[in-house]
């Protein structure tokens, strides 16, 4: 009798590690989930931001190569009246159309802006 006894003592004792097995599983797996969730709202709210500041930085991206195209477009502009400038012929025709220069012996032809009726 004593053997049942004994039998009885120790299957109890199991069926009470079992439930304290399972009590302590179910905390930590409570403890785990929370702790996923944490990560995923961090996860999550790091990635949003991070892509609002990856889209603000790529309209400025695309705004300073804009500027800089008009700037080198301007620049290239630049360069070539500088080398028209080194011209002889380009500073004379300047020197007639804006300042009413002319080279020694040359009539000017002067034509007026109404229409003669001539013909």
């Amino acid at each position: 009798m004593e053997g049942a006894q004994l039998h009885k003592v120790s299957t109890d004792r199991q069926s009470q590690n079992k439930a304290s097995g399972t009590a302590g599983a179910r905390r930590r797996l409570r403890l785990w989930m929370i702790f996923m969730a944490i990560f995923m709202i961090w996860s999550g709210h790091t990635f949003i931001s991070q892509s609002s500041e990856i889209g603000q930085k790529s309209v400025q991206l695309s705004e300073r190569q804009a500027s800089k195209v008009a700037a080198e477009q301007s620049l290239n502009q630049l360069n070539y009246e500088l080398n028209r400038l080194k011209d002889p012929e380009y500073i004379g025709q300047i020197a007639m159309k804006k300042y009413g220069l002319y080279k020694p012996g040359e009539i000017p032809v002067r034509v007026s802006d109404s229409v003669s009726d001539n013909d």
